[in-house]
């Protein structure tokens, strides 16, 4: 079933989780041990995240070094089957422009189609780790809006040969993200903003956030959303802080403030144990409100958290 279509039937807000791919090395089985306690809450769907190869250099037997093309997280279409058939639950993988064609997306939308998969979440993707700013790869999308207009291409039966005639139709129901404290390399909020509004001119479905912890954030920006005619379904995401170190990496990697009262009091904690029961209670009252106030979904990044989410859902369904 489709997102926007779960949030129509729905009667309060849903339940949605989001995965990485295990390492490579790793089994499925890492997978649904880390999401077999969270099926208790019946979630509508689980985002499948997708990554991009990296660039390693690997020392020779003569001490030269060679660059590699590494994809240490690969799996994003293969786990969406597994999560399908294992556990009859709507999988939604994320696409991205870092690191893939344009013609190895399209293959990729295909096999998805294939397996019965009916939502796709389209991302630009980060810069690679030796970027200092995002490189599209060549014959690769630039931009998120590129790939959402791929997608919707393909929605139309229009592939990348142009001698293919009378091509199939694909029915994605496509996701795209957006960003309560703008995107940090948007201007302002207001030309960030100016972006989304053409995303969903260009067919984009429902939109899913960035984390934020200061769900006023939230509030604000699906208000200035409604005021610029972008009216489809907004989800916010959400996620824990389970050590002190985050306080300085969530801000750094994500580019979102932190709450001066929910800082505070973690500077104050003892040990990340002390840390992960003040992130567990400031996201179960993050929670709690964003499902009084009527949000469509509530989108958890678990993140190898499990333990942390399940506590909070438990309190909330």
């Amino acid at each position: 079933m489709k997102v926007i279509d779960h949030i129509r039937q729905a009667t309060g807000s849903l339940i949605s989780f989001e995965i990485l791919p295990p390492l490579k090395g790793k089994t499925i089985n890492s997978i649904y041990e880390h999401l077999d306690p969270l099926m208790e809450f019946k979630p509508s769907f689980i985002n499948v995240t997708y990554h991009r190869s990296e660039h390693v250099f690997k020392k020779k037997a003569d001490s030269t070094f060679e660059k590699v093309e590494v994809r240490k997280r690969p799996g994003t279409v293969g786990i969406c089957a597994a999560l399908m058939n294992h556990y009859r639950v709507d999988a939604v993988p994320h696409l991205i422009c870092g690191g893939f064609t344009k013609r190895e997306t399209e293959d990729a939308l295909i096999d998805l189609n294939f397996i019965g998969v009916d939502n796709v979440l389209v991302l630009r993707g980060d810069a690679a780790k030796n970027e200092t700013v995002f490189e599209p790869e060549p014959g690769g999308n630039a931009y998120a809006f590129d790939l959402l207009k791929q997608v919707v291409n393909l929605n139309n039966g229009i592939y990348l040969e142009e001698d293919i005639r009378d091509g199939f139709k694909t029915d994605f129901c496509i996701g795209v993200a957006g960003y309560p404290e703008k995107h940090f390399e948007a201007p302002n909020l207001q030309t960030d903003l100016a972006f989304l509004k053409a995303k969903v001119a260009a067919g984009a479905d429902y939109i899913v956030t960035q984390m934020f912890f200061d769900n006023q954030k939230y509030f604000d920006f699906v208000k200035k959303c409604r005021d610029n005619d972008i009216n489809i379904p907004i989800i916010p995401g959400l996620k824990p802080i389970t050590s002190k170190k985050q306080l300085s990496v969530i801000p750094r990697t994500f580019h979102v403030d932190i709450p001066d009262d929910l800082s505070n009091e973690i500077m104050n904690c003892k040990s990340d144990a002390d840390v992960e029961r003040v992130g567990t209670e400031w996201l179960l009252l993050q929670s709690k409100e964003l499902k009084k106030a009527g949000a469509p979904v509530l989108h958890y990044y678990t993140l190898g958290k499990p333990k942390v989410i399940y506590n909070v859902v438990k309190q909330i369904v």
